[in-house]
């Protein structure tokens, strides 16, 4: 069973380095996730494999160490944290841009220049406040534009 766990986390963790090396987001993502889980997989072989032996030290019996258990729980839950903020980096980031090579982005961040003053690449989404304009969204109900306040009404407020 040692040589089964063994063999499990170590394909694990070459996938995960295989898709780490990959250019598309996603399979980052996922290769990250990957690297992740066999490295849990390794901390929990570290802390012992033993058969029919609980986590409890107030039984008798042969004894498994509590701790690993205990770090890969919380590893777990930051690891479901931590892919999840990625994906949605990753559909943001393609929204953006409209491509998911990672390579690409470094070819378009040098055709900027490190000008950080040229328009959005995603028109549709402007960061700027100032270029909100409410007409371009007329087809739907915004709550900026209803709760915004027009030059106009900002006059006859004061």
């Amino acid at each position: 069973m040692t040589v089964l766990y063994g063999v499990i986390t170590g394909v694990l963790a070459a996938t995960g380095v295989y898709l780490l090396l990959s250019r598309t987001i996603l399979r980052v993502v996922l290769g990250l996730a990957f690297v992740s889980y066999a490295a849990n997989l390794a901390i929990l072989g570290a802390g012992g494999l033993t058969l029919n032996a609980p986590p409890l030290l107030s039984l008798r019996g042969p004894h498994v160490d509590p701790l690993p258990q205990a770090l890969i729980l919380t590893a777990i839950v930051i690891g479901f944290g931590t892919t999840a903020l990625l994906l949605t980096l990753a559909v943001r980031t393609y929204q953006a841009t409209g491509r998911d090579d990672v390579a690409r982005f470094d070819d378009e961040l040098n055709e900027l220049g490190g000008d950080l003053d040229d328009p959005a690449a995603d028109p549709e989404h402007p960061t700027n406040p100032e270029e909100f304009h409410p007409e371009d969204y007329a087809d739907g109900p915004v709550i900026a534009a209803e709760t915004a306040l027009t030059p106009e009404a900002e006059k006859e407020k004061s």
